[in-house]
């Protein structure tokens, strides 16, 4: 491999990825390019394989990754050459009117518009990668948190924890978290800092339901057992609970949330819905017929350096430690074999470390 190529892990064509020579790329004035030391796999990069999210063929896959700072831009100021840094899955301008309104992965009017990584861009699984906005984008990470920790505030927690400030939760609230996939791990992590009173997850995987429990639910409901709904009820005593969060991305879970929210309560959705050809249906009576005062709240990943430096900040004080979430690590040369296990969720994966070094 030449001095000024790299390795990437691309999308070749729907349903098909692999590990190709690039170049390495080179920032613009306000970039920066960063030498990867560690990635994870996200079930986005799967949908995206499948073909459920359009992307140009060729276009390097990944969007949670840390590294050090291999190049900047001239306009770049605040980072160091060789600087530990992290960067989230979703990357704003931080200068367009969505953003300027707060609403920063929908940057430059686009639905996602934040979300540049593969979407718009070549993503970050690879030895090196561009970051646009270095200066708004990438954190330094502590001396005191590793690469492994690091990568949990590129997405899982990030999103995670949008579910659980979406749901507006007060001290002592009840909240039902449908899922407890790396995301609805994050939500149920963040329910718990935010001072809920009443966790219940709904999982039925026993290694799944086990980190839930470890990380603040206080009540497991196994859907393959009891019919969430019923089970959410009787647990409020038919009163419902203060707010929902979906976390998978299913028809099923996405009515389950109106049901068992009370008048007045929150549905906060981070599931993606891509996989699903058709509308998405809110049952009319728990939804009182459109005047239940319920509200709904859909997000993603807001991404920029303040909010990992928050998230970051949580880890390096003890408040948080997602790194059980990681099932399974990988070298990059591995890298197609922990794809292939994101795919089929084999052996149990929930996230898989990615080392490069």
């Amino acid at each position: 491999m030449a001095d000024d190529t790299m390795r990437a892990f691309v999308l070749k064509r729907v349903g098909e990825v692999g590990v190709v020579e690039k170049p390495i790329p080179e920032p613009g004035p306000n970039d920066a390019v960063v030498r990867t030391t560690a990635a994870m796999v996200c079930t986005t990069d799967v949908h995206t394989m499948k073909g459920v999210i359009s992307v140009a063929p060729g276009v390097t896959l990944g969007h949670e990754a840390v590294g050090v700072v291999h190049a900047m831009g001239s306009a770049v100021e605040g980072l160091s050459d060789g600087e530990r840094v992290a960067v989230a899955g979703v990357t704003p301008c931080f200068q367009c009117e969505n953003c300027q309104r707060g609403y920063t992965s929908q940057c430059s009017g686009r639905m996602m518009g934040g979300a540049v990584f593969t979407n718009q861009a070549d993503g970050n699984m690879a030895e090196y990668f561009l970051v646009r906005n270095a200066r708004a984008n990438l954190a330094p990470i502590s001396e005191t948190l590793s690469d492994h920790q690091a990568l949990y505030a590129t997405d899982m927690l990030s999103t995670g924890f949008l579910a659980a400030e979406h749901a507006e939760l007060e001290l002592g609230d009840t909240v039902a978290i449908f899922a407890q996939g790396a995301v609805g791990l994050s939500a149920t992590i963040g329910c718990r800092l935010r001072g809920a009173g009443l966790i219940i997850a709904v999982e039925s995987i026993p290694w799944r339901q086990e980190l839930a429990r470890r990380f603040g639910a206080d009540v497991i409901v196994d859907h393959t057992h009891d019919d969430p709904v019923r089970r959410i009820l009787e647990l409020t005593d038919g009163q419902g609970v203060d707010a929902a969060i979906e976390a998978l991305g299913t028809p099923g879970t996405w009515e389950a949330t109106f049901r068992v929210t009370k008048p007045g309560g929150r549905i906060s959705n981070v599931g993606y819905h891509g996989d699903v050809n058709e509308p998405l249906k809110i049952p009319l009576e728990p939804f009182g017929y459109g005047m239940s005062d319920k509200q709904v709240y859909g997000g993603l990943n807001r991404g920029g350096r303040e909010r990992l430096r928050r998230i970051l900040r949580l880890m390096e004080h003890g408040n948080v430690d997602p790194t059980p979430m990681t099932t399974h690590e990988f070298g990059f040369d591995e890298i197609e074999r922990a794809f292939r296990m994101m795919e089929t969720k084999e052996d149990g994966i929930i996230k898989p470390l990615i080392r490069f070094e």
